[in-house]
């Protein structure tokens, strides 16, 4: 049943794809504060009507189809972002961070950014938020944020990470400790990402073949269609295989930045830059995760793991970069 939801997901997110490639991205400037106002009813929504799955309270059902609105809280962001750091008329078409103080540069996307992030993490899902917080970073990266903000920002992180410690739960910092040594808890907390090195380790060079993986296909590897879909790619196609995917991604958002560099609508441009970003920090972040480099924090491997909500957002994702390159011209 997993396969055939899956396809009918992706059935239905190509023909998103190609209503929103066909959409204007520029009127996106005008709705952008209305989708601002969208995610944070659905947020709410969630802890209200939300379906709850493994302790997590994440996901709306809509009939048949349950939504997870943090999947377009990410996409949101980025379209947030690319407005509030350009100018739309024509006779403006240029960054205005370069103008603004440290309260609009900085602290006023902060807060609008922040309030999604808050409750993203209360639902709990504390990987999506720290996603969207890494997001937010780049961009302002990306809209020329004066560097020492960016350093101010990493400063007072590193001065709360001892007083956020205390307000995770209890599973949470188990996978920050088991991301320090697996073995602690090795039939617990620790399980997952052994059996997913054990999965990645045991495809070596060609792989064991499709779907003659034992640790994926014998359920050794818990969730191994969604957040461990790579263990589960590696141990079955091995070294070649993950050599392909990750080149795949890598000509992906090599073409999304290229979109961004050859674009002279700066909103455009942040946005597209933004998206390849929002497509990156989720390959490095969920591949990371399944070779032990990172916490166990539930980010989705984009366009491979198992989900509607993701499918549909990133092919939303990818609809506004086919239409920044049509498009290509300031308005």
């Amino acid at each position: 049943m997993i396969y055939k939801r899956q396809i009918l997901w992706v059935l239905l997110s190509l023909v998103l794809f190609f209503c929103v490639s066909g959409f204007n991205y520029r009127r996106l400037w005008d709705i952008t504060y209305v989708l601002y106002g969208v995610i944070l009813f659905l947020l709410i929504l969630v802890f209200i009507l939300g379906v709850v799955r493994l302790g997590a309270q994440r996901w709306i059902r809509f009939g048949w189809f349950n939504f997870q609105p943090s999947e377009l809280v990410k996409l949101s962001v980025v379209i947030f972002l690319a407005r509030y750091f350009s100018k739309k008329s024509i006779n403006e078409a240029w960054l205005s961070v370069g103008r603004y103080g440290i309260m609009r540069a900085f602290i006023l996307p902060f807060i609008f950014v922040a309030l999604p992030v808050f409750f993203v993490i209360e639902q709990p899902d504390l990987g999506s938020g720290l996603l969207i917080m890494f997001i937010f970073v780049a961009m302002l990266f990306i809209a020329g944020i004066k560097l020492r903000y960016l350093l101010a920002l990493m400063l007072i992180v590193g001065l709360f990470v001892p007083v956020f410690w205390h307000f995770l739960r209890d599973y949470q910092k188990d996978r920050l400790l088991v991301f320090l040594n697996p073995n602690i808890d090795p039939l617990g907390a620790g399980y997952t990402i052994i059996q997913a090195k054990i999965a990645i380790g045991s495809g070596m060079f060609w792989g064991k073949g499709w779907l003659l993986g034992t640790q994926s296909q014998l359920h050794f590897l818990p969730e191994s269609h969604t957040d461990f879909i790579f263990s589960t790619f590696a141990e079955e196609w091995g070294f070649i295989g993950c050599i392909v995917l990750l080149s795949m991604y890598y000509l992906l958002i090599r073409q999304g930045i290229n979109i961004a560099m050859n674009t002279n609508d700066y909103f455009g441009r942040l946005l597209a830059f933004g998206i390849s970003l929002m497509f990156a920090i989720q390959v490095v972040v969920n591949i990371s995760m399944n070779l032990g480099l990172a916490p166990v924090v539930g980010v989705p491997l984009p366009l491979m793991s198992y989900g509607g909500s993701s499918m549909f957002v990133n092919f939303i994702a990818l609809g506004i970069l086919v239409n920044i390159d049509r498009k290509r011209a300031v308005f």
